[in-house]
Parts: structure tokens; sequence; C-alpha cells
């Protein structure tokens, strides 16, 4: 959670009500507030109380209510199973609507950029622990968000049912409107479902939105994992996920392997489980996204599936 120059600031009356005896800081007094680099759906801010005590808050719209519960939600599913000597996770603090506005506290976290082996570690580690005592079936019991866009819930106990009726089916549906042609594409998702049965992986708890921006470094070297769309996925979801937009290094990947070694023909499965994401960037922003997306599709096609 890196300052960026103060150019925004904090409307005074959420600061106030922040601190009011009905806010979510009550008691304490808000010295100062820095806007801060935290993502780009919402505002976010350093607070710095009266204290010394440092805390991270993320505010928008008050229907982003919703968005910060799921957020807090995934955030605690993560830390139930994450190693604290390796991986850091936030404790939400609060979750509040504040003078009209939505507000998440968490801690502030000091993020450094550094060796991510540590990272990779406690990823995999928190990968195995999970599975170890999944619940059966692959979903969550919520719908959620990936990004702005919605994550539908639910649960399949079949891998390939799961990963194409509740993230990429929505996903194409909604890629209908701006051209994307649903009939050429049912053949493909008809095909996905038993291939990537044969693959039989065990559900684990994913971050679900693993790019560089949701995962960091801190400066005693464990990492952190922010801002996440969890579910109970195959764990290759996750890896995938980092090679989508950079940002990992090698010891990133290979203190994950010395754990938790990917099996034979994950590879092939990178694009397919990045192509949930990529549609979920075309929809919402559109752009070269869909050309992207349109070309994935388009090979499927042309080889016959997978």
């Amino acid at each position: 959670m890196l300052a960026r120059a103060g150019e925004i600031c904090m409307n005074k009356l959420l600061r106030q009500a922040l601190v009011s005896a009905q806010g979510p800081l009550a008691g304490s007094a808000l010295v100062e507030v820095d806007c801060v680099a935290g993502g780009c759906i919402h505002q976010a801010w350093r607070l710095r109380l009266d204290d010394g005590q440092q805390l991270f808050a993320k505010t928008g719209a008050s229907d982003a209510l919703s968005m910060f519960s799921i957020e807090a939600e995934g955030l605690k599913a993560l830390k139930a199973w994450a190693d604290p000597k390796l991986l850091e996770v936030p404790e939400p603090l609060a979750i509040d609507e504040v003078c009209g506005e939505a507000v998440l506290l968490l801690p502030w976290l000091d993020l450094r950029a550094g060796n991510q082996s540590l990272l990779g570690r406690g990823l995999a580690l928190l990968h195995q622990a999970s599975a170890a005592a999944n619940p059966g079936s692959f979903g969550w019991q919520i719908d959620g968000f990936i990004g702005a866009g919605s994550q539908p819930g639910g649960w399949c106990e079949s891998w390939g049912e799961c990963f194409v009726t509740l993230r990429l089916r929505p996903q194409l549906i909604e890629a209908a409107k701006w051209g994307l042609n649903l009939t050429d594409v049912e053949p493909i998702l008809s095909a996905l479902i038993p291939w990537l049965d044969r693959h039989q992986p065990s559900p684990s708890i994913v971050h679900g939105d693993l790019w560089s921006g949701n995962a960091n470094v801190l400066a005693d070297g464990r990492g952190v994992l922010l801002d996440p769309a969890t579910w109970w996925a195959d764990r290759e979801v996750d890896l995938a996920m980092t090679k989508l937009f950079g940002g990992f290094t090698n010891n990133f990947y290979a203190a994950y392997a010395d754990v938790l070694p990917l099996p034979s023909g994950a590879s092939s499965r990178i694009e397919i489980y990045n192509l949930y994401h990529l549609l979920n960037h075309a929809n919402l922003f559109g752009g070269g996204y869909r050309n992207q997306c349109s070309s994935i599709l388009k090979k499927l096609e042309l080889i016959g599936m997978p």
C-alpha cells in the first residue's frame, strides 16, 4: 500500500464521520489522511490516528458496500488457511456505510518490492492445506465479484462443469452484447467440461484475482495477499493468472514448486483459465481484450477444443 501524490482530498464530512461517536473509529482522532494507490475502482487512503496507528481505508459509493463485504469474506477465508510465518493476509477491521459512502478498513502494511520466495511458498501451503480439508465441491456459497464484474456463486461436484457454467458461460453471455457469437462457442464449452474433468483437481481455496497488484512482499520478506475474488477451485487458476500480466519472479515459482509441483499438462490449461479474466476485462474495458478473447476461442474452435 504505497502512498502517491495527495492530489485528492478525503471529504471533510467523511473524515469527521469516521471518528464520530457512531463511526468505526469512534474515540480516535485523525491526524493525517493521504491518498494512496489502491486500485482503479475505488479510492484508497492511509489514515494516521492520534495514537500513532496507521490504517488502510478503501472508500466508494454506498452501493460498493456489498463489494467490500465480499472482499472482507475472501480475506478471512484466505487468512484461515495462510501460514502467518510466510504469508500475511490483512484482517478486515470494519465495513460500514459512513456519511453516505462505503468504507472498508484494514491494517496498514508497508509493502516492498523484494524476493518473492516466501510469497510462493506461502501460496503453495495455503493451496495444500485447504485442499486437504476441502468441501468436496467447487464454487462459492454466495455471488461475488471479479474486479467490478460479477462472479456467480453456486456449487458443482465436477470441476469442468463449475469452470464452464459458473465462470466462462456468464462472461460469454455478457460478451454477446459486444458481438461474440454464442452459437459458435457452445461446442467448445461442451468439449471443455470432460476435458477439464479428466484433470481431476482437488478443490483448493484460491485467491482468484492473483495479478501482481494484489500480491506483494513485506519488509521482513513475508508475502502479502490483497483484494481477492476467493472461491474453491483448481489451484492452477491462481498460477495461471500470475502469467497473464507478469510481475512474478522466478523465485516465486521455484518456491511454490518446492512445496507443490504442478502436474503434467498444467501449461495446456493456462490459456483456458486466463480466458475467464480476459473475458471479464473485455466486458469491462473493451479494446484489445475483445480481440484476445476472440482469438483464443477461434483457436479452440479450429483445433476442435484444447
